[in-house]
């Protein structure tokens, strides 16, 4: 597979030689990374009733989330294009204004009741107005629910789509609904919708108001997080404590003392965490023989060649 081919990051592909699982990413990309929804994954898709959702702002800063709807609320366009419908919630729109700065999304489709199975599905989102989301497509139905129908509506250019393996999946079981009860779509009733169930509310008056940290994604342009920057740059300060192969080494023959820079403490941390990653990694267990089967190809089915 030539190199600008394969899907994924750079850091990803990174990471795939320091570790040597380059070839096992590779068998992974070329069996069942599509840039399209096949009729499988297009039909699991229309039969869901959740899914989780990820997003960034421009500055990188994210937000996971959780949508719901009856079976279907996900409508498939296409086999490229798909398209849910955002229902009445807290006023907040996060995924909304994160999509709107960066259109770049990841949604995570799992079935814990029936194939208990997943589905990873990225691309590039567009919000629509309900009425302008109609005007192109009339067949969309119309949810006798009031608090299901829809005030805008995201559609996503499909450009990855790939399995997520079955074997750390829970089976649950679906409570039926006379036990259940019903569901408060579109509630505004503070105790229906959860009330205070973590104390955020009870603590407001003890705490500062909430600021967003001034190092906010330092990293994404070429600096460090606040603390580190504290270590190299107050006198005060001791460096964070040198643990990785590469600091236990210790300086390279005839060379003179070193001052601590920014790109010394980066390489450093970067060194310790690739340390870390290994040893977690040898201490893995190995995978199932299904899996490891070459001619096994996923519930989804293999990209036409």
């Amino acid at each position: 597979m030539a190199q600008q081919e394969r899907p994924g990051s750079d850091g990803e592909h990174l990471v795939q030689q320091r570790l040597g699982t380059t070839e096992r990413a590779d068998r992974f990309y070329g069996d069942q990374v599509l840039d399209h929804l096949n009729v499988r994954m297009q039909e699991f898709v229309a039969r869901q009733e959740m899914f989780f959702l990820a997003t960034a702002d421009r500055h990188g800063e994210c937000d996971s989330t959780f949508r719901a709807g009856p079976p279907g609320f996900v409508q498939v366009l296409d086999d490229r294009t798909l398209a849910y419908p955002e229902y009445r919630g807290n006023g907040v729109m996060a995924s909304i204004g994160n999509i709107s700065e960066n259109p770049r999304l990841g949604i995570m489709m799992i079935d814990f009741t029936r194939d208990r199975i997943g589905l990873h599905i990225n691309g590039r989102a567009r919000v629509l107005m309900d009425e302008e989301m109609r005007a192109h497509h009339d067949d969309l139905p119309v949810d006798p629910v009031p608090g299901r129908r829809a005030q805008l509506w995201v559609t996503v250019e499909v450009e990855e789509a790939y399995i997520h393996c079955a074997k750390h999946i829970p089976h649950l079981q679906k409570v039926p609904a006379q036990q259940r009860g019903a569901r408060a779509w579109g509630t505004d009733d503070v105790k229906r919708k959860g009330g205070d169930f973590f104390g955020a509310a009870a603590e407001a008056g003890e705490r500062p108001p909430f600021r967003r940290a001034a190092h906010r994604n330092e990293h994404l342009r070429g600096g460090l997080h606040e603390d580190i920057e504290d270590a190299v740059y107050q006198d005060a300060a001791p460096l964070p404590a040198a643990t990785s192969r590469a600091a236990q080494a210790g300086p390279a023959a005839g060379a003179g003392p070193r001052v601590a820079g920014r790109e010394d403490v980066v390489e450093e941390l970067n060194a310790e965490f690739l340390d870390r990653v290994e040893q977690v990694l040898a201490r893995a267990r190995p995978r199932g023989p299904v899996e490891d089967d070459p001619a096994f190809r996923g519930w989804f089915g293999r990209r036409d060649a």
